[in-house]
């Protein structure tokens, strides 16, 4: 199946040409007819699976196909869990949007940065794609309405409900008309997506994008055991023995992020982190030269993860072990995209062991433990 049989016109056609998107992910060939005819979507496909597009493409379309004139108030209004996705998202919505004959004006709003230059960008705004702390604020502070929505995207809403914002998402559903399109995507469907699906969505259409197995086939997967102490100088004697030029490093604490920056920078390895307690500048400054390469590694916690998004990335390390097994699959799964392969290591304690058998086990791929003892670290 091509793009071109979905709905799409010739301007968003070039545009994704000019993307290099071959052809349409399963999620976008089955949401993208769904969303274009009115109808809403209840999506579940894991991160990586194409889903940011799934919804752009006929959102741009349908602006593409009914706007004759400007209508006055955001129309489209796209919730995410955390700063770098909405940057993200939006930055998709730009990109393809560019190709349409009339503009289309997207604005991200996230908290990190003030609040001002926010409240002056969102007039106009046809598209916001927000984090919901702040467009609460914004929302305060009538620097923008609701009103006039006429679809809403809940991206990652399984992610916003884990980190506790049901409170605010509420909030906003309050504000918003009852007569729109809804679309929510999610990875997993529990039991507080089936209420969200039973209180806001009107017969929806459920797209269901299975993981298969054989997902993690591009990507190799080494294991290493090192006790606590020797972890530090393995991880800097794997980058540096590997010419690693572009890894991403997961820890579970900002903390440990921190300490491994400065290590890392320490021994000539060029280093940057990223995480909550980093200012929203610092995050951005960070992603952006690890991306163009200014930065050899990145150091990310789980909770800004779904954010980093790196067509080819070569190398993820998993310095520590995530809590879920599903958490582990996603880490290692920010390498291995676009049909390209993937290196993804871990570095495993003794106190890990146990917990890396039920990782294994959960997602039916073994991984062997290479021994590190007679490995020199001395000078790492």
């Amino acid at each position: 199946m091509s793009f071109s049989s979905l709905g799409l016109s010739e301007p968003l056609l070039r545009a994704v040409a000019e993307q290099q998107y071959a052809k349409p992910y399963p999620i976008q060939q089955e949401a993208i007819p769904v969303i274009l005819v009115g109808r809403d979507v209840l999506g579940i496909a894991k991160t990586g699976s194409g889903k940011t597009a799934s919804f752009v493409l006929p959102i741009l379309e349908l602006f593409h196909r009914t706007r004759s004139a400007k209508t006055k108030g955001v129309s489209v209004l796209v919730l995410v869990p955390t700063r770098e996705l909405a940057a993200q998202v939006a930055e998709v919505f730009q990109t393809l949007g560019a190709a349409l004959p009339k503009p289309v004006k997207t604005v991200a709003v996230f908290g990190g940065v003030s609040i001002n230059p926010q409240m002056v960008a969102v007039h106009g705004a046809d598209i916001v794609v927000a984090t919901l702390g702040r467009l609460l604020e914004l929302l305060s502070v009538n620097a923008l309405r609701l009103s006039k929505v006429e679809i809403l995207v809940l991206d990652e809403a399984d992610k916003m409900l884990e980190l506790g914002f049901a409170e605010e998402m509420d909030a906003i559903f309050d504000q918003l008309p009852t007569k729109r399109q809804t679309v929510l995507f999610s990875a997993t469907l529990g039991d507080a997506i089936q209420d969200i699906r039973e209180n806001l969505l009107r017969d929806p259409v459920k797209i269901e994008v299975e993981e298969e197995a054989d997902n993690l086939d591009l990507i190799t997967q080494t294991a290493y055991r090192v006790s606590a102490e020797r972890k530090g100088p393995l991880l800097r004697y794997l980058i540096k023995s590997g010419k690693m030029q572009q890894v991403l490093v997961f820890v579970s604490s900002v903390r440990t992020a921190d300490n491994l920056v400065v290590k890392l920078t320490k021994n000539g390895i060029r280093a940057g982190g990223i995480h909550s307690k980093k200012t929203q500048g610092g995050r951005t400054d960070a992603l952006a030269a690890f991306k163009t390469g200014k930065l050899n590694v990145l150091v990310a916690t789980d909770l800004i993860a779904r954010g980093i998004d790196i067509q080819f990335l070569p190398y993820v390390i998993n310095f520590e072990l995530p809590r879920s097994p599903k958490d582990y699959v996603h880490r290692i799964g920010r390498t291995g995209r676009a049909e390209a392969a993937g290196q993804a290591i871990s570095l495993i304690t003794p106190d890990d062991e146990h917990h890396f058998r039920i990782i294994q086990k959960k997602m039916k791929k073994r991984v062997d433990l290479i021994e590190t003892a007679e490995i020199d670290l001395s000078g790492f």
